[in-house]
């Protein structure tokens, strides 16, 4: 085991998944993630590995058929499975965030219906919020559903779905109306819908009017599918709205990215701990006049500010995961872990890619990839400027002067 990013205070079960996790990822992921991400493949095998190990049920209760662990855990095992390949973590991520609404947000029926199939990975989940014209600015979502009898039609456009084209259900943040006056707040009138689909590209023969027009192009974080999705018309019965009322979507949604946010800083911490590891090994290989580059002094520097980033990423990820599992609210820590996780992650993977010189910039090296896929970090689930603007706004808040 190595001596960088250790949690202390872990239970003999949670000691045994991670060590069972390390053992997949190295020997399942590691070997053939380059190969996979060059030729933008879907790595089946993986999600099945991942499927038998119950990765999927991880924070689904034992009732539905899941593991019921902690928040803590499954950070943990993110940051395990990032280091193999972050876009493996992509996958299991939002999969995650939507049966995390679900298991605290959900109606009964809809707990009793998803959460078993979704612990067996049968159900695979997916979730949307960014639209064409919009990112972090949830509150100007257009997309729109409105009341039709028993039903809701749905209409708009969304962007970004990560496991848009393999997932078979959707959970959709869109705007409704209904009972609420003009002059509302923009937030208190959304709704999440659950909708199941057929996974694949093209219209859906399952949903008419819903359409996954094909997979984005991506510099880097391939082999997962990102996508738009197209609803036009979509009818979604009224019992598919999270929680089965209207207007509470917005919070549901945030709720979910909170825990997002700290599954994002792990995967920050994943890439980075792979990107320490390769520099490290490159280091003691390479010789120039006369001695590996590790004993020159220029590179000793480098290797303590890369270790000294991984450590402090990993110790501020697993606060923020520990503040959410005691029950409080943990939006300051998940964006402070989250910002400060990606935004040492591009730098260590730098470090690492200069250390390896003109082999970094070589396909063979796998620092290629890990340097295409730290910016994603950067940007996925809300920017780096955004993380700020929310801890800014809660130091206010703590700090709030009198008089």
């Amino acid at each position: 085991m190595a001596r960088l990013a250790q949690t202390e205070g872990l239970t003999d079960i949670q000691q045994d998944i991670l060590s069972t996790v390390r053992d997949f990822v190295d020997k399942e992921i590691i070997p053939v993630a380059t190969g996979l991400e060059h030729r933008d493949e879907y790595p089946t095998e993986i999600v099945e590995g991942m499927k038998e190990l119950g990765i999927f049920g991880l924070m689904i209760p034992e009732e539905y058929g899941g593991l019921g662990e902690s928040l803590l855990t499954y950070a943990l095992t993110v940051e395990e499975i990032a280091r193999g390949w972050m876009s493996v973590s992509g996958i299991i991520n939002t999969h995650f965030i939507v049966a995390y609404m679900i298991k605290q947000h959900g109606t009964q029926e809809q707990k009793d219906y998803f959460l078993p199939k979704m612990a067996a990975g049968e159900i695979r989940g997916a979730f949307s919020m960014s639209e064409p014209g919009l990112g972090s600015d949830v509150s100007a979502i257009r997309t729109k559903g409105v009341r039709d009898g028993d039903d809701y039609v749905v209409t708009g456009q969304k962007m970004w779905l990560t496991n848009g084209g393999s997932s078979n259900l959707v959970a959709v943040l869109c705007r409704t109306d209904e009972g609420h006056p003009e002059g509302t707040a923009p937030h208190k009138s959304m709704t999440t819908f659950l909708i199941e689909k057929e996974p694949g590209f093209g219209e859906n023969p399952q949903v008419p009017g819903l359409t996954v027009p094909g997979k984005i192009e991506k510099m880097g974080y391939k082999g997962v599918d990102t996508t738009e999705l197209v609803l036009d018309g979509v009818r979604v019965p009224k019992d598919r709205v999270l929680g089965g009322d209207s207007g509470r979507g917005f919070y549901q949604m945030m709720d979910g990215v909170e825990v997002g946010r700290v599954n994002v800083a792990a995967r920050g911490c994943g890439v980075a701990q792979r990107a320490f590891e390769l520099g490290v090994s490159y280091a003691q290989q390479r010789q120039t006049f006369g001695k590996p580059i590790a004993q020159h002094q220029a590179i000793q520097f480098k290797l303590a500010e890369m270790a000294t980033k991984v450590e402090a990423a990993h110790q501020m990820m697993v606060t923020a995961a520990r503040k959410k599992d005691s029950g409080q609210r943990n939006d300051l820590e998940a964006g402070m872990a989250k910002y400060l996780a990606s935004e040492y992650c591009k730098e260590v993977v730098e470090d690492a890619f200069r250390i390896h010189g003109g082999y970094g910039f070589s396909k063979e090296y796998e620092i290629e990839r890990l340097y295409r896929e730290a910016p994603m970090l950067l940007i996925g689930e809300g920017t780096a400027e955004i993380q700020k603007m929310i801890i800014g706004r809660r130091l206010l808040e703590e700090y709030r002067i009198s008089g």
